[in-house]
């Protein structure tokens, strides 16, 4: 991928771990934790491509209109997990969790918390985990921020700076897998002018040159930003 013109930020819609399950007659929870092994597997990729910042799209506010017990089986997977993310220090990778943590039980924000204050100094790979998180939400949390500080003028980049991804560029390329042709709420503001790459490939099959060719479909497109 060398000389290629890379996205600075990308973002990832890992979509189809509950169409994979059900394919293979197996419950939806099986789905999302094959879904979750493939998210490791993921960041290694893109340490791998040397890409700047990742933002990976695991549980939005909608999510959490489904069952209970497919609700409560993903927030218990994402708890499990957040042990093995923290390892992820190790790979000088600097993690943070955008979204509404209050929706998670104390132990599990705790956990992020201690997860994004170990990797903090780290310069390597910056991956956000989008969990709770929905765009719109984010706005009215923005704009309700900005009316408490009694903001009267202000622009686009210093809004971005009352959203969760402060500090960081806008996402340049978003890659949704499991064929659905949709954002869902994905970065409204921050994908104003991102290319789309739309992956039939279910989420838990998900492998190192399907990233690839996405980046490749990136590279082709000129982008000329209403110019």
């Amino acid at each position: 991928m060398k000389n290629m013109n890379l996205p600075l930020h990308v973002g990832i819609i890992m979509d189809g771990n509950g169409r994979w399950a059900k394919k293979r007659g197996l419950p939806r929870k099986i789905g999302h934790g094959e879904g979750a092994k493939v998210f490791k597997k993921c960041v290694d990729y893109c340490i791998e491509l040397e890409l700047n910042y990742v933002t990976f799209y695991a549980f939005s506010t909608e999510n959490k209109n489904r069952s209970k017990d497919e609700v409560d089986a993903l927030i218990k997977l994402f708890d499990e997990y957040l042990d093995d993310i923290r390892k992820m220090n190790d790979k000088n990778v600097k993690l943070r969790f955008l979204g509404d943590l209050e929706f998670f039980p104390e132990k599990t924000r705790k956990k992020m918390l201690d997860a994004e204050n170990a990797t903090g100094n780290n310069t390597g790979l910056k991956c956000n985990i989008a969990v709770n998180y929905g765009g719109r939400n984010e706005i009215l949390h923005a704009v309700s921020r900005i009316v408490s500080e009694n903001v009267r003028e202000l622009t686009e980049e210093e809004f971005g700076n009352y959203l969760y991804t402060s500090g960081m560029p806008d996402v340049d390329l978003i890659i949704r897998t499991g064929g659905e042709r949709r954002i869902s709420n994905f970065l409204l503001w921050q994908a104003a002018y991102a290319e789309y790459v739309f992956s039939d490939v279910l989420w838990p099959d998900f492998k190192k040159k399907d990233l690839e060719e996405a980046l490749k479909a990136f590279a082709a497109r000129n982008r000329r930003f209403g110019k």
